[in-house]
C-alpha cells in the first residue's frame, strides 16, 4: 500500500502530470523499445512489445531509495512528481505485460479488445480501492480494540482485500491497492502515524525478500551472455524512448525544459521489472529466458549508470534545491472521537508568513498555536513570535477551520 506514505499536499500541484507520466508516459515507453528492440534483437514484434511492456515503468522503491537515501532535494515540485510517477505507473506496466502475454499465447484474438479490458481493469481498480478505503477508515474511526497493535490487523486485511475484491471483479488489484493507499493517506484516523511507520516496514522486508528471491532466479554466466543485447536496450531505454515518454507525457503542462531532462535521466529501474520478467517464465513463452535475463541486465544498468548520476544531473541541469530541514513529529493524534484536532504546517520558502508575527496572521479566534519546531528544538510561542523558514506550528483548532489557516501559513508570495 505505497500510497499510504504519500504527502498528499504534495501530490495535488502535480496530480496531472504524474498521472499522464504513469499511463501515457509508460505506454510510449514500451512501444518505443518494443520496435527497436526488433529491429536490434532476434525477437518476434510481439516478444519485443512484451520486453518493452515489462521494462516500461520506473521502480517506486528504487526512486524512493536514492532520492531519500542520496538526501536529493529538487525545485519545481520534481521530487514528489518523481516518486508519485513511480508510484503510480505499476498498473500500466502489468496491464501491458499481462496483455500482450496473452495476444502471444492465443487467449486474446484482437488488439482492439485491449481498450476495453484496460478501462475495465483501470476503473474497477480504482472504484474498488476507493470503496474499500473509506471502509477501513470508517472501521478504524469507529471500533474500539481492547489492544493498539490490533489495528495493524485492519490495515493489512484491507490491503489484501483490495487486491482480491478488484481482482475477483476483472479490475486491476495494484491500482486498487495504491488506490486505496492514498485514499486512507487523504483522510483522518486513529493511529495513523504508527501504522503508516509499520507499513513502511513491512514495504522494506517485502523489497528484501523479493530481491533475495530473485537473486536465486539469476544465474551470472547467463546474464553476461546477453550483455549485448542488454547493452543495447538499456541504451534504447535511457536515451530514446524514456525522453520520449517525458516529452510527449508532459507536453499538455508548462514545464521547463531542464525539469524534463532530469525526468528522463531519472527513469530509474528496480525490481517491479524483474517481477513482471518472471510472467513469461510462467507462461512458458518463447525466449522467456532471454527476456528475463536482458530485462535483468537493463535494471543493472539503470541502477549504476543512472541511479549513482542523480545529484550530479540535478546540478549540472541547475534544479537542486536546499534540502528542506526534516523532523520527527513527538505527537500521535485521534480525532476520530473529537471536533478538534492538533495539525503541523510547515513554513515553505517564500510564505507570506515569512517574517511576520503570530498575532499578524490574523487565525480564526478558536485556533491556538501551541509550539513551534525551529532549529532541532520545540519553542512555547507568544503572540509576538516570529515566523521564519521551514518553522513547523503545531496548531491546535476545530477542523473546519484547517483550510483557512493552512492559505494563512503555507501560501506563497506571487
Amino acid at each position: 500500500m505505497g500510497g499510504l506514505s504519500v504527502n498528499i499536499n504534495e501530490i495535488k500541484p502535480i496530480f496531472h502530470k504524474g498521472l499522464s507520466l504513469a499511463t501515457i508516459g509508460v505506454f510510449i515507453t514500451a512501444i518505443t523499445v518494443g520496435f527497436l528492440s526488433h529491429y536490434f534483437l532476434d525477437f518476434t514484434i510481439l516478444e519485443s512489445m512484451l520486453l518493452g511492456g515489462i521494462i516500461s515503468s520506473t521502480d517506486a522503491a528504487a526512486v524512493f531509495s536514492v532520492l531519500r537515501s542520496k538526501n536529493i532535494s529538487l525545485k519545481n515540485n520534481l521530487k514528489p512528481l518523481l516518486e508519485f510517477e513511480s508510484g503510480s505507473n505499476d498498473p500500466m506496466a502489468v496491464f501491458l505485460t499481462v496483455a500482450i502475454i496473452s495476444l502471444i499465447t492465443n487467449e486474446l484474438k484482437s488488439v482492439y479488445s485491449l481498450i476495453g479490458m484496460f478501462f475495465q481493469q483501470m476503473l474497477l481498480g480504482i472504484i474498488c480501492g476507493y470503496l474499500i478505503a473509506k471502509a477501513a477508515v470508517w472501521l478504524i474511526n469507529k471500533i474500539k480494540l481492547e489492544y493498539d497493535g490490533l489495528y495493524i490487523v485492519i490495515t493489512i486485511a484491507t490491503v489484501l482485500m483490495g487486491y482480491a475484491a478488484a481482482s475477483l471483479i476483472g479490475g486491476n488489484g495494484f491500482m486498487s491497492v495504491y488506490v486505496c493507499g492514498l485514499t486512507m493517506a487523504a483522510s483522518n484516523f486513529i493511529h495513523k502515524n504508527t501504522l503508516v511507520k509499520f507499513h513502511d516496514g513491512i514495504a522494506w522486508i517485502m523489497q528484501i525478500g523479493m530481491f533475495l528471491i530473485l537473486g536465486l532466479l539469476v544465474f551470472m554466466k547467463e546474464v553476461m551472455a546477453v550483455a549485448v543485447p542488454g547493452l543495447i536496450v538499456a541504451l534504447i531505454l535511457i536515451f530514446v524512448a524514456r525522453p520520449i515518454s517525458v516529452f510527449i507525457g508532459l507536453a499538455p503542462f508548462k514545464t521547463p525544459f531542464r525539469d524534463k531532462l532530469l525526468i528522463s535521466w531519472v527513469g530509474l529501474r528496480g525490481a517491479a521489472p524483474i517481477v513482471l520478467a518472471t510472467f513469461p517464465l510462467s507462461s512458458g513463452i518463447a525466449h522467456s529466458h532471454e527476456i528475463f535475463n536482458v530485462v535483468f541486465f537493463v535494471v543493472l544498468v539503470s541502477v549504476i549508470v543512472q541511479g549513482t548520476t542523480i545529484p550530479a544531473a540535478a546540478k549540472l541541469l541547475g534544479v537542486d534545491a536546499p534540502m528542506d530541514k526534516k523532523y520527527s513529529s513527538l505527537l500521535e493524534y485521534d480525532t476520530a472521537y473529537t471536533n478538534n484536532k492538533m495539525i503541523e504546517f510547515t513554513v515553505p520558502k517564500n510564505s507570506i508568513a515569512i517574517g511576520k508575527r503570530l498575532f499578524e496572521l490574523e487565525l480564526p479566534q478558536k485556533c491556538l498555536v501551541a509550539m513551534v519546531f525551529r532549529d532541532n528544538d520545540y519553542l512555547i510561542p507568544s503572540g509576538t513570535t516570529e515566523i521564519h523558514e521551514s518553522d513547523v506550528l503545531f496548531v491546535l483548532m476545530d477542523k473546519e477551520f484547517e483550510p483557512i489557516v493552512r492559505e494563512k501559513i503555507c501560501t506563497k508570495k506571487s
